[in-house]
């Protein structure tokens, strides 16, 4: 099992000598390597099983770091950067040839950030490389929200885990890029649409569903638990489902079934505190003794909509 931690300089040396360290940031863990050094980021996707045609994030600490790795930052890119970085946000921009075409899967962009937690950016302050960084998971699997999730599923592939508590936002970046002439959302995250748009105005948003993905976070089926997860009414789940033993995840609803199989997002009805939970109520009702989790579609508005979005890659096909 990996030591998992809160030192910095430890974490520092490790990435150093091509490790893997997990990191902590307001969306979910990442699990990380220099971004620069082909070697560290196979292990990455050796350790999560993860096709390489599914390009990763670089994160670092400034946008005059990230200006290194791109060969343009327009303005459209600018505007959005002052408004939410340190943040939620992922930036798709032409890249140098110093970003190895193995974290960008041989795509001429590269998906930029600068995640917004006090552990990882002071880490990323003492580096002179940015961190490639997907969640740390396997492959497909539901993304890890605090330290002992990474700890359970990575096990000793990875070579520390930085702990930062739980993760405040709890779904991945919105990723945001450039395409005949608009401003387009590739996947749907922790900023919301709505607030994309006060800045920078209408927006186009291309998250089609891919097997051939242009940016991270595209696959068709992602975020999924072992167990089967279906979206829908929920009453009318559970009346055409009397035997099966069924674990629900509702937004603000409670359901006559045992209290331990029911996960309810928010009861104030905050999307932004159902998002934060989600991904954790999908992995407990997975590691459960239910037959098969049900969850209902959330209202399509602000974070809603990335909160459908993930249901709908984890549900079954």
């Amino acid at each position: 099992m990996s030591k998992i931690g809160i030192d910095i300089e430890k974490a520092k040396q490790i990435l150093q000598a091509v490790g893997l360290v997990a990191i902590p940031t307001e969306t979910v863990y990442g699990l990380a390597a220099n971004a620069l050094d082909e070697t560290a980021v196979l292990k990455i996707f050796e350790a999560k099983n993860r096709p390489h045609f599914d390009p990763l994030i670089i994160h670092t600490n400034s946008i005059e770091k990230i200006k290194h790795y791109v060969s343009s930052f327009p303005v459209w890119a600018e505007q959005l950067a002052n408004a939410f970085w340190p943040g939620a946000l992922t930036l798709l921009l032409p890249k140098k040839d110093l970003v190895p075409d193995l974290v960008t899967s041989g795509l001429p962009q590269v998906a930029v950030r600068i995640p917004n937690h006090p552990l990882t950016l002071q880490l990323l302050s003492n580096l002179d490389f940015p961190l490639a960084a997907p969640s740390a998971n396997p492959f497909g699997y539901v993304s890890p929200t605090k330290a002992a999730h990474v700890a359970a599923q990575l096990q000793d592939k990875v070579d520390y885990i930085l702990d930062g508590g739980t993760c405040e936002v709890g779904i991945e970046s919105t990723i945001v890029g450039f395409e005949k002439d608009k401003v387009t959302v590739y996947r749907l995250g922790g900023i919301a649409i709505e607030d994309i748009e006060k800045i920078v105005g209408k927006v186009e948003i291309k998250i089609n569903q891919s097997s051939n993905p242009l940016a991270p976070g595209m696959l068709k089926s992602h975020y999924a638990p072992l167990k089967p997860l279906f979206i829908d009414d929920i009453n009318s789940f559970i009346k055409k489902n009397p035997t099966k033993k069924i674990g629900v995840i509702s937004f603000n609803t409670t359901y006559p079934i045992d209290k331990k199989y029911l996960k309810v997002l928010s009861p104030s009805s905050d999307l932004k505190e159902a998002a934060h939970n989600l991904f954790a109520a999908i992995r407990e009702l997975d590691s459960s003794d239910v037959e098969v989790i049900v969850a209902e579609k959330f209202p399509e508005t602000f974070l809603g909509k990335a909160i459908n979005d993930r249901l709908q890659r984890a549900s079954v096909k």
